[in-house]
């Protein structure tokens, strides 16, 4: 992966040489930049034409950010509907002797000791769903792993993080990382997210081979996947 300065914005890219006449540069829609340059091209030379069309690119990411997961936000009061593996959960809130958080009879109780509910009742939640999403990652991740089987893959480490753009990204090294947001969405959401990854194994790009690839491994994938963005937006 490198990068390339554009005033304030760092710009991140992949690059493939090949024997090819020309350079292209090719923006996807996770916002991700793959530069496919000549073989002779110098990285100076490659940095310089990308330089001249940054602009070009950033309209091109603004214009795909728009279908990009946002999550709405939440006020953390006593009456709001938080989700976990798709069903909805009424949030109760209560003060106590100390702070606890509970899902039991189609609620989140949540108990707590001090000033600020709102802002313990967040923490308490944010550490809920992500205990529960390493274990559900991790479980999914094992499953859907045996799918792959044919391409002798070495197991990849499942990495938990918040993502702000994303549902999940898949690094060169093997490391896949998964945004806890997705624990909100139904169980094949998240089989449908950590298929998407796992295919970025074997088909680092956005291309015809890689959907090709997806459909196959997950069929109904677009079902999930328009699912996942109903639910989390």
């Amino acid at each position: 992966m490198h990068s390339i300065n554009y005033g304030t914005k760092e710009l991140f890219f992949d690059l493939k040489q090949s024997k090819r006449k020309s350079l292209s540069i090719e923006v996807y829609p996770d916002n991700s930049i793959r530069v496919l340059a000549p073989l002779a091209s110098s990285m100076e030379e490659i940095k310089k034409v990308i330089l001249k069309k940054s602009r070009w690119i950033i309209r091109q990411q603004h214009y795909f950010e728009q279908f990009l997961p946002k999550t709405p936000e939440r006020e953390y009061v006593s009456g709001e509907t938080h989700y976990y593996l798709g069903r909805g959960y009424l949030l109760k809130i209560r003060p106590g002797q100390k702070n606890v958080i509970k899902l039991k009879g189609g609620c989140f109780h949540v108990e707590y000791c001090g000033y600020d509910a709102q802002k313990i009742t967040k923490n308490l939640m944010a550490k809920w769903y992500y205990e529960h999403s390493e274990k559900k990652f991790f479980t999914i991740a094992n499953e859907m792993f045996l799918k792959f089987k044919e391409f002798e893959l070495d197991k990849p480490n499942i990495d938990i993080k918040r993502m702000a753009k994303r549902w999940g990204s898949c690094q060169k090294n093997g490391k896949i990382i998964i945004n806890p947001e997705i624990i909100k969405a139904p169980t094949k959401c998240i089989e449908y997210v950590i298929t998407h990854e796992m295919c970025h194994l074997v088909q680092f790009s956005h291309d015809k081979k890689f959907y090709t690839l997806l459909s196959e491994k997950m069929p109904n994938w677009e079902k999930w996947k328009n699912r996942l963005e109903q639910t989390l937006s």
